[in-house]
C-alpha cells in the first residue's frame, strides 16, 4: 500500500452557494455508494475541483460550479479564511485522484445564486458528478453524509453563518 505521508495534497477549491433565501446547494454524488437511491440516500456534497496550473482560486471556482453544475448567475461573497485539507481513507489512498495525493487542500469560497433555478445542470459533462440536488440550510451541511469531508463542512457550517 501507497504510504499517504510521502503523498501531496491536491490543490482544489469549494463552493458554498447561497440562494436568495440563505439556503446552500448540494449535489449527491454519482460515484459513491447510495447513490441512486431514495431522495436523501448516498453522499452530498458541495461543488469543488481541482485548480489547474497558473489558475488563481477564484477563477478555479467559478469554473468548477460552471462545469458541474451549469451556474453563471453568480456573486463572489468572500471565502474562507485558511485552505481546510482532508486526508482520504485509507481503502482510497494509491486509488482516488488519480493515485498521486492523499488527500486535498481547498480553498472555500460562499458564492450567491441569483439565477433561475432552471439554470442548474447537471447534465453537461460526459461523465456526470452529480444525480440529484437540493438547497439545506447551512447548518445541515454536516449533518448530511458527506462522507470522510465532514471535518472541513463543520468548519463551513460555522464559518459562513456571515453570508447568511
Amino acid at each position: 500500500m501507497t504510504d499517504p505521508a510521502g503523498l501531496p495534497w491536491r490543490r482544489n477549491v469549494g463552493a458554498v452557494i447561497f440562494n436568495s433565501k440563505g439556503l446552500v446547494f448540494v449535489a449527491r454524488r454519482t460515484d459513491m455508494p447510495g447513490a441512486g437511491g431514495g431522495p436523501d440516500e448516498g453522499v452530498w456534497q458541495c461543488p469543488q475541483g481541482g485548480i489547474d496550473d497558473g489558475e488563481q482560486p477564484e477563477d478555479a471556482v467559478l469554473r468548477e460550479v460552471l462545469e458541474e453544475t451549469g451556474m453563471t448567475s453568480l456573486v463572489l461573497l468572500g471565502e474562507y479564511p485558511d485552505w481546510l485539507s482532508y486526508d482520504l481513507p485509507d481503502h482510497l489512498i494509491g486509488k482516488a485522484l488519480g493515485g498521486k495525493f492523499r488527500g486535498q487542500t481547498q480553498k472555500w469560497f460562499a458564492l450567491r445564486f441569483s439565477g433561475d433555478e432552471s439554470e442548474i445542470r447537471l447534465d453537461l459533462q460526459a461523465h456526470r458528478e452529480f444525480d440529484a440536488w437540493k438547497w439545506v440550510p447551512l447548518a445541515d451541511l454536516p449533518l448530511l453524509n458527506v462522507g470522510f469531508k465532514k471535518p472541513v463542512y463543520e468548519k463551513l457550517a460555522t464559518g459562513f453563518t456571515r453570508f447568511l
